[in-house]
């Protein structure tokens, strides 16, 4: 069974509206589209790079889906070839002409068909796609998630964990990398079972 990666960029205060830029995703006002640009290095590229790494599909909600097809199509580089290249999945409640090559349009049981995607590619990535994310958060319905922490705080905008998310499990996967910006990336895999609690105060703990 194939993994389906989440990957995404975020704020020290888990916002992770319009990281790329200006004219990402204004939705709300939000008043700081492009925030990640000043805060990218060359660890960050190598990082990103190095996580693509065994990609063999992309799976994007539909506003991510049309700023990709606007974009990687007319750009040059590695990230392009492999992006022009792989299959295109994409979730949305409408349907929408997709004009980038070997792009497909999920069902209306989004879930049934990503699960059903496991069993056609072995790595998934979802980049972005905030929105389509949280499903996936609801449903456990996610292998691997990668976070690009960065440090500022922005105070509104669209949040990583915006709701639905349910009690799950995470275990740390390799060692956090921190670039010289400040930026610190932290990659996990999915747990079995929920968050255990305990008793501080049990084990002698109690300041």
């Amino acid at each position: 069974m194939g993994l389906i990666h989440i990957d995404l960029f975020t704020t020290l205060d888990g916002v992770a509206q319009a990281p790329g830029g200006p004219d990402e995703d204004a939705d709300g006002g939000f008043a700081f589209g492009g925030w990640q640009a000043p805060l990218l290095d060359e660890v960050v590229g190598e990082q990103v790079d190095s996580g693509m790494v065994g990609m063999d599909a992309l799976l994007l909600g539909r506003r991510t889906y049309d700023i990709f097809a606007a974009y990687w199509p007319h750009a040059d580089g590695g990230i392009a070839r492999l992006f022009n290249r792989l299959p295109k999945y994409v979730a949305s409640r409408q349907s929408p002409a997709l004009k980038w090559a070997d792009s497909t349009l999920l069902g209306p049981d989004v879930v049934a068909a990503v699960r059903e995607l496991r069993d056609r590619h072995a790595n998934i990535h979802v980049i972005g796609s905030l929105d389509f994310v949280q499903t996936l958060f609801a449903e456990r319905l996610f292998d691997r998630l990668t976070l690009w922490v960065y440090p500022i705080l922005l105070g509104g905008g669209k949040k990583v964990f915006a709701g639905g998310v349910v009690p799950t499990k995470l275990r740390l996967i390799e060692p956090v990398v921190a670039s010289p910006k400040g930026a610190v990336l932290q990659r996990y895999a999915l747990a079995d079972g929920t968050p255990g609690v305990g008793d501080m105060s049990a084990s002698g703990q109690e300041s």
